[in-house]
């Protein structure tokens, strides 16, 4: 059921990564087929977006990609990513099953399970009310992960967002980081993609580039900022799989 009838978007999901760090070459699953307390990690982000139909879900795949499709049985969208070159690159794959829509557009990891679905919903009321062009989620965390810094001006506008790996000294103390979710409109996504530079320390296309390349055509770049530290808990090594787990179980239990 839709929150607000009258408000449509589709979303885009990043489920082609291999999970090096994860060792899930010797597991043989892709990462988002890993598990967290009995389900997949991709299982619990198709659940908290299920307020977006089916058939307006693309998932983008790459490493193992029938195993992800034949978990996902139905309606969804399955795109390839056949090379890794970035989050940015990666969305960039959905441009076809997205040509002629011009609403809103989600795009989110396949590998973050603890996310909400109302903090979903929040995002897209804000980006509904300000009318943005994109509106990007924003946490503030004690301990910043390893995640793209926040930059903002003087009058408290984001400017800018640094990945980590770019990151000065003073920049890695920033508090403020996106954890990877937006809500786009479709047309300034994907002209911002196709700006997209790799002139980075990884040599890849960042998705986290896109909102300053929408600011500087002149579209409006909004965020949605979050308290909660668990939510944005990414799953990159076996060390962050458990700790997923203990939040998943200690929400099960607490749902009782």
């Amino acid at each position: 059921m839709l929150f607000r009838s009258d408000f449509y978007m589709k979303a885009i999901v990043l489920a082609a990564g291999k999970g090096k760090r994860l060792n899930s070459e010797k597991a043989h699953l892709p990462k988002v087929m890993r598990e967290a307390a009995g389900r997949t990690l991709l299982s619990y982000v198709l659940e908290n977006i299920s307020f977006i139909p089916h058939e307006d879900t693309v998932i983008v795949v790459g490493y193992m990609a029938d195993t992800v499709k034949a978990a996902f049985p139905g309606d969804y969208k399955f795109v390839m990513q056949t090379e890794q070159l970035g989050t940015g690159h990666a969305t960039s794959m959905a441009k076809d099953e997205l040509a002629g829509y011009t609403g809103d557009v989600l795009v989110c990891f396949g590998d973050m399970p603890l996310f909400k679905q109302e903090t979903f919903k929040e995002l897209f009321r804000k980006h509904a009310a300000d009318g943005n062009a994109v509106t990007l989620l924003t946490a503030m965390t004690e301990v910043p992960p390893a995640y793209g810094r926040i930059i903002r001006d003087e009058n408290g506008n984001m400017v800018d967002i640094v990945e980590q790996k770019d990151c000065t000294p003073e920049q890695a103390k920033i508090r403020e980081v996106t954890p990877g979710v937006y809500v786009f409109k479709s047309e300034w996504l994907f002209k911002a993609l196709a700006q997209l530079k790799n002139n980075n320390a990884q040599g890849e296309y960042y998705l986290t580039d896109t909102p300053k390349i929408i600011k500087s055509m002149g579209g409006k770049v909004g965020t949605s900022v979050i308290n909660d530290a668990d939510q944005i808990l990414g799953v990159n090594t076996q060390e962050e799989l458990e700790n997923a787990e203990k939040v998943l179980l200690k929400r099960q239990a607490e749902a009782k």
